[in-house]
């Protein structure tokens, strides 16, 4: 069940966390992991015909590839660990996302976003390389949006040496892309950071909200 689940991920990311979520408990499953399940079955059974809509044509001002990171400091109630997620359009057609509990434990929220953005920008990069192998274009270049400032600061000028000397050098990857001007960092409101999605169980409003967003929408309503 936890696996054609997963493999409905591919199409369907507004289910990614809740996949996510039960899957860390495949070893030791529970009842209520197996009601948790149903629950997401019954979602998707009531929600056949939505799909991603993927436009011909970019309706906003945003033609190039950009991104979105953000992370739930300490989600993880058994080790403390944060949830990052991230999600990636091309336009306003989403390509690539993905919802993943971090290595390591957070010592503040600064830490797990930034965590999550270094995450973001190798994905990034990734996707920056494969456009050009695919002679896609696009307009500037990868921009990635996050929620918190301080971690943009980090990112950005590492003088707030407290706050990172602990982190483990691997995650400075995004500070040593956002310094060669490979990637751009940018600050976004939390209400429209669609990444919210991919870290937490969010309200219904909210969650309808971020859905509409990453262009998950009811197909039968476009015929």
């Amino acid at each position: 069940m936890v696996g054609a689940l997963r493999y409905l991920c591919n199409t369907r990311p507004d289910i990614a966390f809740s996949v996510g979520l039960i899957s860390r408990v495949m070893d030791r499953p529970k009842t209520s992991h197996l009601a948790a399940a149903k629950r997401i079955l019954r979602y998707v059974k009531g929600t056949m015909t939505y799909g991603i809509l993927l436009p011909n044509k970019c309706r906003e001002n945003k033609k190039g590839l950009y991104g979105f990171t953000d992370s739930d400091w300490g989600g993880e109630k058994t080790d403390r660990k944060s949830t990052g997620g991230s999600m990636f359009l091309l336009g306003t057609g989403p390509i690539s996302w993905s919802s993943k509990k971090e290595s390591v434990v957070a010592l503040s929220s600064c830490e797990a976003e930034y965590i999550a953005a270094s995450m973001g920008a190798c994905q990034a990069i990734w996707l920056d390389n494969l456009m050009q192998e695919l002679m896609i274009k696009k307009e500037g270049d990868a921009e990635l949006f996050v929620d918190n400032k301080f971690a943009i600061s980090l990112a950005k000028h590492p003088v707030t040496h407290g706050r990172s000397k602990h982190i483990e050098t691997r995650y400075h990857f995004l500070r040593d892309q956002v310094t060669k001007g490979i990637l751009r960092l940018s600050y976004c409101r939390t209400d429209m950071q669609l990444a919210d999605i991919f870290t937490k169980a969010v309200k219904n409003e909210t969650f309808r909200k971020l859905r509409n967003l990453l262009n998950v929408v009811d197909c039968n309503k476009l015929v």
